[in-house]
């Protein structure tokens, strides 16, 4: 029978199959780096498009902060503006008041009293002054009692004096003005 070696050939074979699995060794070795590589390059990407979306964002934040803050300062000074307008408001409302006041009190103002000094707070008004008799007080009294402008009228102190001669009461007496802010509503409407 004849023989065959087969030694060479597989040995050549051996070797051709280890350098094939070198070769595809390396070859996955290097498509694995690259796949890493790539899926590195790919999250860094991704990474770097999420912080720039962020600092866009905060950047936008900030845009709008300073908005609401802006905003925040026109809303108070448009408070602040509506209360002067109010109290310029009121003060227009209640100025012909003090006019009516002044009239209704020398209208009131009986013969022999004369007023020394009138202080009004808010819608109180305490005036002293100087009658011929504590009668003309009284008198003042009723008068100021009939006003439509004046109310509440009330004695504090009436003193008896004498100068000379002459006797005289000298008085301090407290009413109410009557606001007209209810007629200027009914005007208004």
């Amino acid at each position: 029978m004849p023989r065959i070696n087969l030694l060479p050939w597989r040995e050549a074979e051996r070797k051709r199959r280890q350098r094939d699995f070198t070769i595809a060794l390396g070859g996955g070795f290097i498509a694995g780096v690259l796949v890493v590589v790539l899926v590195i390059f790919a999250y860094g990407q991704m990474i770097n498009n999420q912080v720039s979306r962020n600092a866009r964002l905060q950047a936008e934040i900030a845009e709008l902060d300073k908005s609401i803050a802006e905003i925040d300062g026109l809303e108070r000074q448009k408070e602040r503006l509506l209360a002067r307008m109010e109290i310029i408001e009121q003060l227009q409302k209640s100025r012909p008041e003090i006019v009516h006041l002044f009239d209704e009190v020398t209208r009131r103002m009986p013969e022999g009293v004369y007023l020394t000094s009138m202080k009004q707070t808010g819608t109180e008004v305490e005036a002293k002054g100087v009658a011929q008799s504590s009668t003309r007080v009284s008198a003042l009294m009723r008068q100021v009692d009939a006003s439509e402008w004046l109310a509440d009228p009330g004695v504090v102190k009436v003193e008896t004096t004498e100068q000379g001669p002459a006797r005289q009461a000298e008085f301090v007496v407290t009413m109410r003005q009557v606001s007209s802010s209810g007629e200027d509503m009914e005007d208004e409407g």
